[in-house]
């Protein structure tokens, strides 16, 4: 029991220094601030909206921005600020939920054949590369075009093509410990592989897990935006910014506000995590541009 509490104070105590190590770098500060914000605005926003998101006038059809409509109002004459305000709900939920799915099970996978090693390990890095050589837009298109487009497909599909590339992450960063002295004593005391994966390996690797978990929310982020943008995401009339660019880039020529709130929104969002995840990589001193061995 004191062991556990001393482990357990230990984790907490490098997890707060480390996030005050990420607030002291300016990118740090931030990035921080950028995804806190969008994330308190994903909370409130059904709060703080000043007009229905779903209300259609009309009379307000692709309104320039002015004194009650921010941003404007869309071709079905809906407030451009409200629905930006609501749009990042959905895509937070389900790149929230599906990014620390991919991570763990993308990480588990990797680290476990990274520490088996030998014709296995290769076979599995073989499929790898075959899964990373095709576009991901046209694999997950398939699986949303035959099962549909709820969270309840979205969420796993994002998981399972995104956990993929962490494989060869966390494989890479297993093999540079594998070789260390104390995962051969704890070979040689004959502990099993999961309890060398849970024990030894996973606080070694749980760094380069935390900085990958972090690009990948980013990626994913971009992905769902991108489907939402084919038709494949977030339906009508739920908002959504990659809709969103998607029903205004018809009327750019004219009336060109339409976009603007969605892609400040998503692009200083994306920003705010790629900046994180810098300065995150930079406190925990992972090299990023380190290259994975095939």
């Amino acid at each position: 029991m004191v062991t556990v509490t001393i482990n357990s104070y230990k984790t907490n105590n490098r997890a707060i220094m480390v996030i005050l190590d990420v607030l002291s770098r300016p990118s740090g500060a931030v990035g921080l601030f950028l995804v806190l914000l969008h994330l308190i605005l994903a909370i409130i926003s059904p709060y703080i909206t000043p007009f229905d998101y779903k209300l259609q006038n009309s009379s307000l059809m692709l309104t320039p921005p002015d004194a009650l409509h921010l941003l404007g109002s869309d071709h079905l004459g809906r407030d451009i600020f409200s629905r930006t305000l609501m749009g990042g709900r959905e895509a937070l939920a389900v790149t929230g939920i599906a990014t620390p799915i991919a991570v763990a099970w993308g990480g588990f996978i990797g680290i476990l054949f990274g520490l088996v090693g030998g014709r296995v390990d290769e076979v599995l890095m073989r499929v790898v590369d075959a899964f990373l050589s095709l576009p991901w837009i046209l694999k997950m298109l398939v699986l949303i075009v035959t099962f549909g487009t709820g969270m309840e497909v979205l969420i796993p599909t994002l998981a399972f093509f995104y956990g993929i590339p962490v494989i060869r992450v966390a494989r890479a960063a297993t093999h540079d410990v594998i070789a260390r002295d104390f995962i051969w004593a704890a070979k040689a005391r004959g502990h099993s592989r999961i309890s060398i994966i849970r024990s030894e390996l996973l606080p070694n690797v749980l760094d380069t897990l935390m900085v990958e978990g972090a690009m990948r929310w980013s990626w994913m982020l971009l992905a769902f935006s991108s489907l939402s943008f084919l038709g494949f995401g977030v339906s009508p009339p739920n908002p959504d910014w990659g809709l969103m660019i998607s029903d205004a880039r018809g009327f750019m020529s004219f009336a060109p506000w339409g976009v603007i709130g969605p892609v400040i929104a998503l692009s200083s969002l994306i920003i705010g995590i790629n900046l994180t995840a810098d300065a995150l990589a930079k406190s925990l001193g992972i090299d990023r541009a380190q290259k994975a061995p095939v």
